[in-house]
C-alpha cells in the first residue's frame, strides 16, 4: 500500500502527515530543488486552524501568526464598515495572518516526523495507471526514473502537471485584472485588522503580519497594460497605496513584490481512476479573500481518512467518490464567494458610485454579515451525503469543539481527535453505544464521555475531519452497527466491503 503526492505546499504536506499517521507508505515528490521566497498565501482562516487543531498544531502556528478579529473597509468617500471575524463558533475567533512558508514548515516538520520523504528537485514527467496503481515518470539531477504507487494525489499547484498530464479539464476564466502583491512596511500603523482601502480607481487590502510588515493586495486601475509577471518595483507599490488610500498609507520599505493574473478556474474531475487532485490543482481563484491556503487544508483534512480506509481495504464502495462530490462543491462555492469580492473590489463605473452606500447597507443585515463571515472562515459549509446511508438531522454538518469528560478528565473534542479515525462518544447510561462499536474499535476511537451533545443526542458519530456521520438520542445497538458498516466498513474479521 503506497501513495505517492506531487507537490509540497500545504495541501500535500497535510495529506502526507495524514497517510504517514494512519500507517500508509507515503512519499513527496516536489519539483522545486530549494524553498522559494514569498508566495501568494498570507492567511488561515477559522476551520483550516480547527482542522490543524485535530493535528495538534494549531497553538503553535497562531504563535508564529498575527490573529486579525475583524475586517475594517475603508471607502474613499470617508464612509466605511466593519465585518466581524469574532466567531463564536470556533475556539479561532479570528483570521490568523501567516506566511504560507510558516505553516508549509510546520506541516513539512509533522510529515518528516512521521518519516515521509519529501524529495525536492524531482519532476513529473510522465503519468500512466492500470487497475493495480499508477507510474511516474520523475525526472531528477541524477537522471530519469519510474516510480510506482498503487495512488496519487496532485497537489501541484495551478499549474498542475498532473493534471495536465490526466487531461482534466481546468474550466474557468482568468480576469482581465492584473493584482499586485507586495510585502510592505508603512510609516504609520494601521488597525489590527484586515484592512480594505476601496477607491473609485482601485483597491488595496492590507492585512497586517504583526510585526510591522503587511501583506498588500492591490488591484489598481492606473496599473492594467503592466504585464503580468513583470517587474514591480518599489515605488510603483508606494504610489499605488498612496493615491488608492487617499494619502493613508506611506510605504517605508518593500521587500518582496510581484503582478499576477488572477484566474477562476476549477477542475472537471478531482479523481480519475487511481489518480486524484486537491488545493490549488483542483481550483484557484482571487486572492482577494485568502482563502487559498484554508480550501486546500480542508481538501487534505477530507481526502486523507478516505484514502487511508481504501488503502486498508475497509473502505465502503462510495467512500472514495464522496472526496469529489463534497469538495468539488465546497471548491465551488469558494470560487463564487471570491469571485464576488473581486467583482465587488472592481466594479464599473455605475456600481463604484454607490458601492459605499450599497455595501455597508448590506453588511447591516445579520443573515447576510454572517453568511459572509462563516463561508470566508469554512464554518458554514456542510456535505451533502449519497442515497441509501442511514442518517440523522446533523448528518454532514460540522460539529463543534464540544467540552467533554472522559473519566475525570476535562477535555475539547479536537484534542481527542486525530484526523484518521473516527470517533464515537457515548454519553449513555449504561454505555451499549460504545460496547456495539467494539468489533470497529481499529478505525474508530470509542470514548465513554460525559457532557452535552449537540440536540440532546446520547450517542454521535464524528468523521476524521470534524463533520457529523450520524447521532441518535435514543440510540439501537443494530441500527448503531448498521451505521458503522456503512461509513467504516464490516466489522474487524468480517467480509471485505
Amino acid at each position: 500500500m503506497s501513495v505517492t503526492i506531487v507537490g509540497a505546499g500545504p495541501t500535500g504536506l497535510m495529506l502526507a502527515g495524514d497517510l504517514a499517521e494512519a500507517g500508509i507508505d507515503v512519499r513527496v515528490l516536489e519539483k522545486r530543488a530549494r524553498e522559494t521566497g514569498p508566495t501568494r498565501g498570507f492567511a488561515v482562516h477559522a476551520r483550516a486552524l480547527e482542522l490543524l487543531d485535530v493535528r495538534g498544531l494549531a497553538d503553535t502556528l497562531v504563535a508564529q501568526g498575527f490573529p486579525v478579529p475583524e475586517v475594517r473597509v475603508a471607502f474613499g468617500d470617508g464612509r466605511g464598515l466593519t465585518l466581524d471575524m469574532r466567531h463564536p463558533e470556533s475556539r479561532f475567533p479570528f483570521v490568523l495572518v501567516v506566511r504560507q512558508g510558516r505553516t508549509e514548515a510546520l506541516l513539512r516538520q509533522r510529515a518528516e516526523r512521521l518519516g515521509v520523504p519529501v524529495v525536492r528537485g524531482a519532476e513529473v514527467t510522465g503519468l500512466a495507471q492500470d487497475e493495480d496503481g499508477v507510474d511516474l515518470a520523475v525526472r531528477t539531477a541524477d537522471g530519469e526514473r519510474t516510480e510506482r504507487a498503487d495512488r496519487v494525489v496532485g497537489t501541484d499547484g495551478a499549474h498542475s502537471t498532473v493534471r495536465e498530464l490526466l487531461g482534466v479539464r481546468f474550466g474557468g476564466h482568468g480576469y482581465d485584472t492584473r493584482i499586485l502583491l507586495a510585502d510592505v512596511r508603512l510609516r504609520r500603523e494601521l488597525p489590527p485588522a484586515v484592512n480594505p482601502f476601496v477607491g473609485p480607481d482601485g483597491v488595496a487590502l492590507l492585512p497586517p503580519y504583526g510585526d510591522g510588515w503587511y501583506r498588500a493586495t492591490v488591484w489598481d486601475r492606473a496599473r492594467q497594460d503592466a504585464p503580468p509577471g513583470g517587474p514591480v518595483d518599489a515605488e510603483e507599490v508606494a504610489e499605488s497605496l498612496r493615491r488608492l488610500s487617499g494619502g493613508v498609507l506611506d510605504v517605508a520599505e518593500v521587500r518582496w513584490s510581484a503582478r499576477l493574473l488572477s484566474e477562476r478556474r476549477q477542475a472537471r474531475d478531482y479523481r480519475v481512476g487511481r489518480v486524484l487532485l486537491a488545493g490549488d490543482a483542483a481550483h484557484v481563484h482571487s486572492p482577494m479573500g485568502a482563502m487559498g491556503t484554508s480550501t486546500g487544508l480542508q481538501d487534505a483534512a477530507n481526502l486523507s481518512w478516505k484514502l487511508a480506509a481504501v488503502e486498508k481495504g475497509w473502505a465502503p464502495a462510495w467512500l472514495l467518490d464522496s472526496y469529489e462530490a463534497e469538495r468539488h462543491r465546497a471548491g465551488r462555492a469558494t470560487l463564487r464567494l471570491s469571485d464576488m469580492i473581486l467583482r465587488a473590489a472592481v466594479a464599473p463605473a455605475p456600481v463604484r458610485a454607490v458601492r459605499s452606500r450599497v455595501v455597508p447597507a448590506l453588511a447591516g443585515v445579520h443573515a447576510f454579515a454572517d453568511r459572509v463571515r462563516l463561508r470566508l472562515a469554512g464554518l458554514g459549509h456542510s456535505y451533502e451525503l449519497p442515497d441509501g446511508l442511514t442518517v440523522s438531522d446533523t448528518t454532514g454538518t460540522r460539529v463543534d469543539d464540544l467540552p467533554l469528560t472522559v473519566g475525570d478528565r476535562p477535555a475539547r473534542l479536537y484534542e481527542l481527535m486525530d484526523g484518521v479515525r473516527f470517533t464515537l462518544l457515548d454519553a449513555s447510561p449504561d454505555g451499549a453505544a460504545a460496547e456495539a462499536a467494539l468489533p470497529w474499535a481499529d478505525r474508530v476511537r470509542i470514548l465513554r464521555v460525559r457532557g452535552d451533545l449537540p440536540g440532546g443526542a446520547q450517542v454521535l458519530l464524528v468523521r476524521p475531519d470534524g463533520y457529523a456521520a450520524w447521532d441518535d438520542a435514543h440510540p439501537d445497538a443494530e441500527e448503531e452497527r448498521t451505521v458503522l458498516r456503512q461509513w467504516a466498513g464490516a466489522e474487524a474479521g468480517g467480509p471485505r466491503p
